[in-house]
């Protein structure tokens, strides 16, 4: 490991209950900027565009009074389907443009959903044909290409439950047929152990594609229900699917160590899905997270201090 590598923890909205850009069973941007910050955080991701001020200049200052510092953007692709690539990157202007101007650096790519992501119900196939692969990978390599020329953001993409690229043999063919140069990794702990993936294991294979962390811990009991009954992603965040550090899994410190040893600087922005939630419930579970992974040790953490 490098003497300057750094793990720098953040978190962000979704640690919040905040899925959507506007919606009254969330809790309000304020309030999320507050509590963040007072919970010990100096990095944030934005979360959905439109939750946070999408004026530059007032999401700046409103950083600034908080003292916070933005890691990424976020966009949703579906670039597997057919004629995609401008919906697609229309979303990708608004939010790279924004990301950039308050000093991000990566842009967090989340793949769509088979189910609708409120109600379960399935839109299309579970797996991808080898064709909408291949639209998926070139697609991909395409977009990441474009974001680094036009914007200098990195594209990190981000597998997820309910999505074509949600297991580990998923995940590894889509490493395997995308462009280091454009593409790499967001690792999602929870997601990749949301499909009994190992998180190590990948760390370990494809070091050089590992970009950017979601720290994120899941209940095997929960898993094991709604891998029986083949319940859709947000009925098992309902039921409480992702749960806080040191409760879940993949195993915290072995996986930091593991990080650690990549010697590069890398964001590892944590995330606890529970949509919806009461507005109280977020903060002491970001304290506690806070305080935990505190302790995890590890010479290369960056972790911020509480504030009163």
């Amino acid at each position: 490991m490098t003497a300057s590598s750094t793990i720098r923890i953040g978190s962000a909205p979704d640690s919040w209950g905040v899925w959507f850009p506007s919606d009254p069973a969330q809790t309000p941007a304020d309030r999320f900027l507050s509590e963040v910050s007072g919970a010990g955080y100096e990095w944030i991701e934005l979360g959905p565009y439109g939750y946070l001020s999408t004026d530059a200049a007032e999401l700046a200052d409103q950083l600034e009074k908080h003292s916070l510092k933005v890691s990424a953007g976020t966009v949703f692709e579906h670039l597997h389907r057919p004629d995609s690539w401008e919906d697609v990157w229309k979303q990708v202007t608004d939010v790279a443009a924004l990301t950039a101007a308050v000093g991000g650096k990566h842009i967090v790519v989340i793949p769509d959903t088979w189910r609708d992501h409120k109600t379960g119900a399935p839109l299309e196939d579970r797996s991808l044909s080898d064709e909408r692969w291949g639209l998926l990978t070139t697609g991909m390599d395409e977009l990441g290409r474009r974001i680094l020329e036009e914007y200098g953001l990195h594209v990190q993409f981000h597998s997820h439950a309910d999505s074509h690229v949600g297991y580990q043999h998923e995940i590894e063919r889509f490493v395997q047929n995308t462009n280091p140069e454009y593409v790499n990794l967001c690792l999602d702990t929870g997601h990749v152990s949301y499909y009994g993936g190992d998180n190590l294991e990948l760390i370990r294979k494809y070091p050089e594609r590992i970009g950017y962390l979601h720290l994120k811990q899941v209940d095997p009991a929960v898993i094991a229900r709604v891998e029986a009954e083949d319940l859709p992603f947000p009925e098992a965040v309902r039921l409480g699917a992702m749960i806080e550090p040191p409760l879940g899994v993949p195993d915290m410190p072995s996986l930091l160590a593991a990080v650690e040893e990549l010697g590069t600087d890398i964001f590892a922005i944590v995330e606890q899905d529970m949509y919806p939630c009461p507005p109280e419930h977020p903060l002491p579970i970001a304290q506690r997270t806070h305080t935990y992974l505190a302790g995890c040790g590890g010479r290369s953490l960056s972790m911020g201090t509480p504030r009163a």
